[in-house]
C-alpha cells in the first residue's frame, strides 16, 4: 500500500513539473507570437488601374561613328591589296594626326572578290573574258570630339577613303538621361490613372507594382549630313536625340 501511494505521488510531481514547463513555454511562444506582424492584404486585382507612362528627354549627342574604307581594283589579287594597304596606311595615319586613339579605331570588314565580264571579239568563237579584283577595306572611327568631324572626315578623303557611310551619333553616358526619362515616366503614369479615376468616377490609391517596358531607348531625333566626295565632308549635323522610357503602372482603387 505504501508501495502504490509513492508510486503515485511520483506521478503527480512529473505533471506537476511538466506543466509548469509547458507554461512557460507557452509565456514565450505566445509573447513570440504576439510580435509577428499581420499579414499584408492582398490586392484585389479587379479593383486596379493599369497605365504605362512615357517619358522622353532630349540631348544633344556628344560622340559619333563612321565606317570608312578603301576599295582598290587591279588586274591581279597582289596589285589589288597591295594598293589597299597602302591606301589604308595613309588613312589610318591622317586618323591619328587628328587626334583619334588607337582604341577608337577598329577594322570593320576586309573583303577581295573577282569581277569577270566577257567581251565578244570579231573572229573569235566565244567571248574574251576579263578578271578584274576589287579588294575592299573597312575601319569603324569612334569621334569623341564632334567639332572636329567634319575635320577626319576631309583629312580620310585626302588620304585616298573612297567609302565613308553608316554614320551614326551616340551619346556616352545615357545614365543620366534614364533617370531623367523615369521620373517624366512616372509623372505621366500618375497623370493617365487620375484623368482614368475622373472619368469612371473612383479615387487612385497606391502604387501597386511598377515595370519598366523593355525595348526603349535611344532615338534620333533628327540627323542631317551633307557631303561632296570631291570637294570634302561638307557640313555635318548631330541634330538631337530622344532617350525615352515606358513604366507599366498598377494603382490600387480607393
Amino acid at each position: 500500500m505504501k508501495n502504490s501511494r509513492t508510486i503515485v505521488l511520483g506521478v503527480l510531481s512529473v505533471i506537476l513539473v511538466v506543466g509548469f514547463a509547458l507554461a512557460a513555454q507557452g509565456g514565450l511562444f505566445s509573447g513570440a507570437l504576439a510580435q509577428t506582424p499581420a499579414p499584408t492584404p492582398a490586392v484585389d486585382v479587379s479593383r486596379t488601374i493599369l497605365v504605362v507612362g512615357e517619358g522622353t528627354v532630349s540631348i544633344e549627342p556628344d560622340r559619333a561613328q563612321a565606317i570608312i574604307g578603301v576599295e582598290t581594283t587591279g588586274d591581279t589579287v597582289r596589285e589589288a591589296t597591295a594598293e589597299s594597304a597602302e591606301i589604308m596606311e595613309a588613312l589610318l595615319e591622317a586618323l591619328r594626326e587628328q587626334g583619334v586613339a588607337e582604341r577608337n579605331i577598329q577594322t570593320s570588314g576586309y573583303s577581295v572578290w573577282t569581277e569577270r565580264m566577257g567581251r565578244m571579239e570579231p573572229g573569235l568563237e566565244r567571248p574574251e573574258e576579263t578578271v578584274t579584283y576589287r579588294v575592299n577595306n573597312t575601319v569603324r572611327v569612334t569621334v569623341v570630339d564632334l567639332d572636329n568631324l567634319s575635320a577626319i572626315l576631309d583629312a580620310a578623303i585626302d588620304a585616298g577613303a573612297n567609302s565613308i557611310h553608316g554614320i551614326s551619333f551616340t551619346i556616352s553616358d545615357p545614365s543620366r538621361l534614364e533617370t531623367q526619362a523615369r521620373i517624366r515616366a512616372i509623372a505621366n503614369a500618375k497623370a493617365k490613372a487620375q484623368e482614368l479615376a475622373d472619368l469612371t468616377g473612383v479615387q487612385v490609391g497606391e502604387v501597386v507594382s511598377v515595370s519598366e517596358v523593355v525595348g526603349m531607348g535611344v532615338f534620333p531625333a533628327t540627323r542631317a549630313m551633307a557631303m561632296d566626295m570631291g570637294a570634302g565632308a561638307g557640313p555635318v549635323s548631330p541634330g538631337e536625340m530622344d532617350f525615352t522610357v515606358q513604366l507599366q503602372v498598377v494603382y490600387s482603387i480607393r
